[in-house]
């Protein structure tokens, strides 16, 4: 299994290197003297006075490392705000480290800093504004009379109930001062450059980091379903209740709006390409292979039987592949977290998975999130294979127990079955490596 292991963590991080931030910028910014190409199209640095670069999300600062290889001192300054222990240094953008999933005061700060800077602007200077995922909570800046503590409030709600991300943003974006456009139109006149990764299933501009240079696509009636449907009218703070009921259906920048005919929103990374980097390294390394989707979501435990599933298929029948086999998947599944236990969803894919694949031999299940980070936790993920479950009994733990609990952090833990990468400075959703021998 020791084999298994090193062939699974191979092919993640050649999956990895394909959504490098600093190889992505240089991908789809060039520079040829004062001509600077971004994704084919031209621009004339000469037009512009002062070229700013704003961002926000996990892997901001690595893609202001990148742009700044491509344009060094022509850059006049910025300001991005980055996950705790995500920063880089940088030479003229200033890096603002603030709290994610949950925002705080260091995010507001940095966001009011990046709307004053904004503010200052002209039709003579160029943006950049890099997005990653994250960047929805480390852009906090909420609608008044809503407080921080609000917004804290609702998204520990939105975390714990399995809301998916779509939902989420939606209601963030509906309460906020820079998402769902705003930050395209605190811009105008000027002319905007948004570079994105894409950590969203379908990558939708007006959903990853809450879209802020992105027309916003969603209205109020919109967050009401989405309370209604996971129960939440009694949990969320009053003061969000009321503004939703005060603030009508208008979509404010409206998606008409010239700001966004001066916005050009590029996205330079997705899971699809990490998979592919993924598919390319297990067919070296022999094995057959099969990329089931970038599109998968769902509760995670049903995820994983899915998966498992399709393990003991082609054990038994050789379908849909041939043993040596890799299954490979991406997406972002939910965790409806129920008790108090230490986990995220990739660690739960990975005991899920355990408990299915239990006394089954040559199976090692990889799950791990692009961005290093798998919940509140310092794991990206978790190993499991046939042997997990009976080592974990032997270390007087109940794999369904520990499910059950939401503790899979405390289950692998103890089995020394975290997978930990530290911070990648990416964030393209999960990667799932399935290996059969």
């Amino acid at each position: 299994m020791d084999q298994l292991r090193e062939y699974a963590k191979e092919i993640f991080y050649h999956g990895l290197k394909q959504v490098d931030p600093v190889v992505a910028i240089k991908k789809y910014v060039r520079r040829n003297g004062h001509k600077l190409i971004v994704n084919g199209n031209d621009f004339d640095l000469v037009n512009y006075n002062n070229i700013y670069v704003i961002g926000m999300g996990k892997a901001s600062a690595a893609m202001a490392k990148g742009l700044e290889e491509v344009l060094g001192t022509m850059i006049t300054g910025g300001i991005i705000n980055v996950k705790y222990g995500h920063s880089l240094p940088l030479e003229n953008i200033k890096v603002i480290e603030a709290s994610h999933p949950v925002p705080d005061k260091s995010g507001v700060k940095g966001t009011y800093e990046i709307v004053d800077l904004l503010k200052q602007t002209n039709e003579k200077d160029l943006i950049f504004c890099l997005i990653s995922g994250g960047g929805s909570a480390l852009l906090p800046a909420p609608s008044e009379p809503i407080t921080l503590e609000d917004k804290q409030k609702l998204t520990d709600e939105l975390l714990k109930c399995g809301a998916k991300i779509h939902e989420i943003n939606i209601i963030r974006k509906q309460l906020s001062n820079t998402k769902g456009g705003k930050l395209a139109h605190l811009a105008y006149p000027s002319t905007l450059i948004s570079l994105i990764l894409s950590d969203v299933i379908g990558d939708d501009l007006d959903i990853i980091a809450s879209g802020p240079t992105a027309p916003d696509t969603s209205c109020t009636e919109d967050c009401y379903k989405i309370i209604d449907k996971y129960g939440l009218n009694e949990c969320i703070p009053n003061s969000i209740m009321s503004y939703f009921e005060q603030k009508n259906n208008e979509q404010i920048p409206h998606p008409r709006h010239p700001c966004f005919e001066n916005t050009h929103n590029i996205i330079i990374g997705s899971n699809i390409q990490a998979l592919l980097g993924a598919k390319e390294k297990a067919v070296e390394l022999g094995f057959e292979t099969v990329l089931l989707s970038s599109f998968i979501e769902g509760e995670t435990e049903d995820v994983a039987k899915v998966h498992t599933a399709i393990v003991k298929e082609i054990i038994s029948t050789g379908n849909p592949i041939n043993i040596p086999a890799c299954i490979l998947s991406g997406g972002e599944t939910t965790v409806s977290i129920e008790h108090d236990g230490l986990g995220g969803r990739n660690q739960e894919f990975a005991l899920a998975a355990a408990i299915e694949i239990e006394n089954i031999g040559n199976v090692l299940v990889l799950s791990a999130g692009t961005d290093g980070t798998d919940g509140p936790t310092d794991a990206a993920g978790a190993f499991a294979d046939g042997t997990t479950v009976k080592r974990a009994s032997e270390a007087g733990m109940d794999a369904c127990y520990y499910l059950a609990r939401n503790d899979s952090y405390n289950f692998f833990k103890t089995l020394s079955d975290l997978f930990k990468t530290g911070p990648t400075y990416t964030n393209v959703m999960d990667m799932r490596v399935i290996l059969i021998n």
